[in-house]
């Protein structure tokens, strides 16, 4: 009942805000490196950290060409937590003594970048480390996302059709005012031509009647 709550809580949550991530916790699940860097050290310091934050040691790995795999419950995990759904700028290193620590690799780790089903993600860097990283609950939030983004889409088209009836609308009812205009104007044409031939004929009838009176027109003579 508890964890129904939960989800139906992260789902409103992430509806109403996109940004919010709910918490996910990334954890290292095997990692071997290739190389070390550091010459005097008999064996490499190695740590993963992300920028703004604290360095994550690693103090099983020690070798280099040797798989480590991790059960996620030791000392030094959970690796990283996104809180977001933003990327940050991660990375592994190892501790130098004398110059600056030496880079493994940097890359934007993303929510995202977690796309298999069992929230598995693999980094490699040739000459360098494979790394794989496990955080489930990225793929349950991502797959709220597409939910969240298959419904936006969904609201798009349904919002773009209705933009569409409105247009069709608009242009029908101005065609239709446009026909009725000219098929009014041609009445009032009709009406006005009717009402001039109307008073011309009745303009000579009153001449005609003058006429008579004044025994100037042609029933005079007869007269």
């Amino acid at each position: 009942m508890a964890s129904r709550w939960n989800s139906r809580v992260s789902i409103i949550l992430l509806f109403c805000f996109p940004e919010v991530l709910l918490s996910a916790v990334v954890t290292l699940h095997s990692l071997e490196i290739y190389t070390t860097h550091e010459l005097l050290a008999s064996t490499p310091t190695v740590y993963f950290r992300c920028s703004g934050e604290n360095k994550t040691y690693l103090p099983d790995v020690t070798k280099k060409k040797t798989l480590y795999t991790f059960r996620g419950e030791e000392s030094f995990q959970p690796l990283m937590k996104f809180e977001s759904t933003k990327c940050k700028r991660c990375g592994f290193y190892e501790e130098d003594r004398i110059t600056s620590d030496d880079v493994f690799d940097e890359w934007e780790f993303c929510p995202s970048d977690f796309k298999s089903n069992d929230g598995r993600y693999i980094r490699t860097k040739d000459k360098e480390f494979n790394a794989t990283f496990l955080c489930p609950e990225c793929v349950k939030k991502g797959t709220l996302e597409s939910s969240d983004t298959a419904l936006q889409e969904k609201g798009n088209g349904m919002h773009w059709s209705v933009k569409l009836i409105i247009a069709i609308s608009v242009v029908a009812s101005t065609v239709l005012l446009i026909i009725g205009l000219i098929v009014a104007y041609k009445y009032w044409l009709k009406r006005k031509r009717q009402h001039e031939q109307a008073r011309f004929l009745k303009l000579f009838e009153d001449t005609d009647e003058i006429e008579d009176e004044l025994g100037i027109g042609p029933l005079s003579d007869s007269i």
